[in-house]
């Protein structure tokens, strides 16, 4: 029976736009990241859940885990824009009159060959869930100054996404000024970075955890560590094809220690004097 005016699909037509579309989809894009969750160790043999980000229109990945003390640690890679930015949410202990958390970010130049392309990262799958990641390789730790603040009303002119991943930190944005120097070669505005007192400065001032005084300026210390994500890819050799192919990830574990200026020492409760 025909409805009137109303022309009517047939079944193997459908089926076959269905398979099209199925076929397609891969060159197309869906326009959502590809999500990846993983069970990592920390370096202090705990064991959390990292989420794993990619996205291959931006050509961007973004990795999140939170440590076991509650710090949410992101970090997010631009490959567009030649940035990566670390942010950390730090819970603050109500009971000694701290905010409820602490927001960081730290923005520093995304060199090559630093972590896997995203188009290889969308293409990650998880085989066993249950099972827990230990990274293959450990990479030199790495201390860095951070000298220089970051405009978060104009940040998006140095990567479109910091606006959302250091939304909670506006005023507590820092990078470097060897980063800002290759930064304004490639085009950026000036006016997104701000500067803090000069390094001869900064020098001179007592590290946090040395000050009694909640209320004066220091020089603070934040550490953090990637416990696992994919560093490269993995190339093969076969008889049976001419050249190496890709066949799997090599993972990394990196920590960083970031050094940089605060007003008060109110804002760097947790580094202690060793």
């Amino acid at each position: 029976m025909r409805t009137s005016g109303v022309p009517q699909a047939r079944p193997a037509l459908l089926l076959l736009l269905l398979l099209l579309l199925q076929l397609l989809a891969p060159l197309l894009g869906t326009g959502a990241p590809a999500e990846l969750r993983v069970r990592v160790r920390l370096p202090d043999g705990q064991v959390t859940e990292e989420s794993l980000q990619a996205d291959s229109d931006a050509d961007s990945i973004s990795l999140e885990l939170r440590k076991p003390d509650g710090t949410l640690v992101s970090f997010t890679a631009d490959f567009k824009k030649d940035v990566k930015i670390f942010r950390a949410l730090i819970l603050g202990e109500l009971e000694k009159g701290q905010s409820q958390f602490q927001a960081l970010c730290f923005v520093t130049r995304l060199q090559h060959n630093e972590i896997i392309p995203s188009e290889a990262m969308a293409k990650l799958r998880q085989k066993n869930p249950r099972a827990v990641r230990q990274a293959e390789e450990v990479r030199d730790p790495e201390q860095l100054h951070m000298d220089v603040a970051v405009n978060f009303s104009r940040g998006g002119l140095l990567s479109p996404h910091l606006h959302n991943v250091c939304a909670e930190a506006a005023d507590a944005i820092y990078t470097r000024q060897e980063d800002v120097r290759f930064w304004l070669e490639q085009g950026v505005d000036s006016s997104v970075f701000e500067a803090l007192p000069k390094a001869s400065e900064q020098v001179e001032l007592p590290r946090c955890g040395q000050m009694g005084d909640r209320g004066k300026p220091c020089a603070c210390r934040y550490g953090l560590s990637l416990a696992w994500y994919p560093c490269m890819l993995k190339y093969c050799h076969s008889r049976e094809r001419p050249t190496p192919y890709k066949c799997g990830i090599r993972s990394c574990q990196k920590s960083y220690s970031f050094d940089f200026y605060v007003p008060q020492r109110q804002l760097c409760l947790w580094d202690e004097d060793p």
